[in-house]
């Protein structure tokens, strides 16, 4: 940022590097925030990013959750492994809501590294299951570095096939479910929809990605554009896929649902939305991505808004452009349920 807090560097000299610029309403919310909000996850200090994030992302409680008898809420497992391994889901629906209902099975964010299933829930409960009139399943995956290579993927499916096997007792439709999921999430959702499709497993009708984190190579022009810039940067990046794939990181013949962007072949997928700030990390990755489903001959609505850092929408939720990004996912989400 500059000296007064509101543009990425752009004049530093013959070799100073040209970025977008942010947002003005996004650029002042970085700025108020202050440096915590920039500051690269380094291996070193991987273990107090995880204590820092547990303490700025609380669990709300199931009773918080409910919100006063407008939403039921319930906790369930689902085997996800030979061991005896469960992964916890949480399933949300509008109270007294007439089912079955459709499902956006959703998968947070933290780089795979931090978050949890449950803090994400109050704003998907408010901004699209009573709209939407959706049931709404929070997938709490493993983590790394606890979990490595393919546990956190296989969580996700674990769960799907849980939820959509008991579907009918639950009241929700197994014939419309929308997998997303922001950030690690969107590239976990994008790992499941390739997953399912070679499994012959639970079918989604769409695919919700926003900011994905779809590739582990560390190559792009945006992640080096913006190092340094971005709320979420290339060390960052680097540091949350070292400790998922451990020494796989950035390996040849890495499986696709691990990095979606790996994938080979992305014909037979599921409508997919596809959302990236101009201006962050993950941008050619996703633009990339949305390309290669329309090359596959498949669906793919994409949008860069303009002067986005990463995770721009939660930090300034109020600005223009965050608005602007709601309105157009419940747009495409409602157009998805209404197929």
């Amino acid at each position: 940022m500059d000296d007064e807090g509101s543009q990425p560097r752009r004049d530093r000299g013959p070799v100073a590097r040209q970025v977008p610029p942010f947002d003005p309403e996004l650029a002042a919310a970085l700025a108020a925030a202050g440096p915590a909000a920039r500051g690269p996850v380094t291996p070193a200090g991987l273990a107090a990013a995880q204590r820092r994030d547990a303490t700025a992302r609380p669990r709300p409680t199931l009773g918080e959750l409910r919100a006063d008898g407008r939403f039921e809420v319930t906790e369930l497992r689902a085997p996800a492994g030979p061991d005896g391994t469960e992964v916890a889901l949480v399933v949300a629906r509008p109270a007294g809501a007439a089912g079955p209902l459709p499902v956006l099975y959703y998968l947070h964010g933290g780089g795979m590294i931090m978050g949890n299933a449950w803090s994400v829930l109050p704003r998907l409960l408010r901004e699209w299951a009573l709209p939407l009139h959706l049931a709404v399943v929070s997938v709490e995956y493993r983590l790394a570095p606890g979990a490595r290579y393919l546990q956190p993927v296989e969580d996700c499916y674990a769960g799907l096939v849980g939820v959509t096997g008991r579907a009918a007792a639950l009241g929700l439709d197994p014939g419309r479910v929308v997998l997303g999921g922001k950030s690690a999430g969107g590239g976990l959702a994008a790992a499941l929809a390739l997953l399912t499709r070679d499994r012959g497993g639970p079918a989604p009708i769409g695919q919700l990605l926003l900011s994905p984190m779809l590739d582990d190579r560390d190559n792009t022009f945006s992640g080096r554009q913006l190092a340094g810039l971005d709320t979420w940067d290339r060390t960052s990046n680097a540091t949350a896929w070292q400790a998922l794939l451990g020494e796989r990181y950035g390996a040849a013949g890495l499986s696709p649902y691990a990095a979606a962007a790996r994938a080979t072949d992305l014909s037979g997928l599921p409508p997919a939305y596809v959302e990236v700030g101009s201006a962050e990390t993950f941008r050619d990755e996703g633009v990339a991505y949305a390309d290669a489903i329309w090359r596959a001959g498949g669906e793919a609505e994409l949008h860069v808004w303009p002067g986005a850092f990463h995770g721009f929408d939660t930090l300034a939720p109020r600005a223009a452009l965050s608005r602007d990004a709601r309105e157009a996912r419940t747009r495409w989400l409602r157009r998805i349920l209404a197929r």
